[in-house]
């Protein structure tokens, strides 16, 4: 890797751990500046815009946790050992978070919703690609008889993000990680009890 790539790649982990922690609008270019310890030019250098480096760092911080989930999946071979091996990933968020200041999806999505079209896409487009691997998951679990064949792949999906996302809101606005435990537990007794066979 490049000098210029690696100062890319740090300049896009702390301004995804900034717009993370203070959003895309709560963060100004001198905040961009004090965590990366550059200059306006040695920013702009890498970057054409705000917008360019907001898209970008909001695209590092989905690659982060799409690593995290891929490698908790790569040795699981049954349906069930990899959704709860998701599931085991959202565990960890709470007291080791891969991108300071939570979800990044979900930060954003909230963020973006009416202010910043272009990052909402973003948005849209990482969540169909989540909601996509564990619809695939599910309906090769149908596919292959590990699970019940009645299942609906696409609500048991809103179901299991629903619920994470929703339980990770809550615990991080009480800063208390029960929440996120609780739908931990109930998603995998509704697993065990609704999915497998």
């Amino acid at each position: 890797m490049s000098k210029g790539e690696e100062t890319k790649e740090k300049i896009l982990q702390q301004a995804a751990e900034l717009f993370n922690q203070q959003g895309y609008a709560g963060s100004s270019i001198s905040d961009i500046m004090r965590v990366t310890g550059l200059q306006k030019g040695g920013i702009y250098n890498h970057f054409k815009s705000k917008d360019d480096l907001a898209l970008q760092a909001f695209d590092f911080a989905i690659a982060q946790l799409r690593q995290h989930y891929l490698a908790a999946i790569h040795s699981k071979r049954h349906a069930i050992e990899r959704l709860q091996a998701i599931i085991g990933v959202f565990r960890s968020y709470v007291d080791n978070p891969p991108i300071k200041g939570g979800c990044p999806l979900l930060n954003t999505a909230i963020e973006s919703d009416d202010a910043h079209p272009a990052l909402r896409q973003r948005a849209q487009q990482a969540m169909n690609s989540w909601r996509k691997l564990f619809y695939r998951i599910i309906q090769k679990g149908i596919e292959k008889g590990e699970i019940r064949s009645t299942v609906d792949a696409d609500e048991v999906t809103t179901i299991l993000i629903a619920t994470l996302e929703g339980a990770m809101m809550m615990s991080k606005l009480y800063g208390d990680s029960i929440h996120l435990e609780r739908a931990i537990n109930h998603l995998t007794h509704y697993i065990e009890s609704q999915l497998r066979i």
